[in-house]
């Protein structure tokens, strides 16, 4: 049995590899950097762009906030001085005490009603963020798959993803089956005539607040 075996075995690894060679010879192979097409894809762009109006809005209205708590935090310390100056008749340092109760319990009303705007918008955005990366990538795979048909591709490889450990999964990559360009093309076929589809796509600011 171990015979017939050390015959078949070497036999059946040879038509394996023969079925691969010429499965090979027919199969044709492109490449596409999917992060360059999505980066300078006009729509990612645009959608960009929107995303830092809106985080510039909420920086703003985060920073009218935030200055409103620090001088209420100044009212506050100057009524809280009042309210133990000795200076002071018992009534008067009484109201004093209690204005001081009441403008803390307001900074605390707004520091939590901040907190929650914070967070809200953060939420908001990142959904967003979410919506757009997986529409637009639908769309770039669409196209890939477009270019792909039409030059008779069965397969397309993304020549610019990473291993986890951040190595280049394409080693070896010649360029000359490369559709990244062509697909940049027909995705940014539809961009407004005024709209410069060459500028580098620059990474929204992470919302940042001088906070309370």
């Amino acid at each position: 049995m171990r015979h017939i075996l050390k015959i078949i075995f070497p036999v059946i690894v040879l038509a394996v590899l023969l079925n691969v060679s010429a499965s090979a010879q027919t199969l044709k192979i492109a490449t596409v950097d999917v992060g360059k097409v999505f980066t300078n894809y006009y729509k990612f762009k645009l959608a960009q762009a929107n995303i830092t109006d809106q985080q510039n809005r909420i920086m703003k209205d985060e920073n009218d906030m935030v200055e409103n708590l620090k001088k209420g935090d100044t009212e506050y310390k100057s009524l809280l001085a009042s309210a133990n100056d000795q200076a002071l008749s018992a009534d008067q340092r009484d109201k004093n005490k209690k204005s001081a109760d009441a403008k803390l319990k307001e900074l605390q009303d707004a520091k939590a009603t901040l907190d929650e705007y914070d967070r809200s918008a953060k939420t908001r955005l990142t959904e967003q963020l979410q919506r757009v990366h997986d529409k637009l990538l639908d769309e770039i795979r669409a196209a890939i798959a477009s270019k792909a048909k039409g030059g008779g591709y069965n397969m397309v490889f993304d020549s610019g993803a990473q291993s986890i450990g951040g190595a280049p999964m394409l080693v070896y990559n010649s360029g000359q089956t490369d559709l990244t360009d062509d697909v940049l093309k027909q995705l940014n076929i539809g961009a407004p005539i005024d709209f410069n589809t060459t500028t580098p796509a620059i990474s929204p600011p992470a919302m940042t607040t001088n906070r309370f």
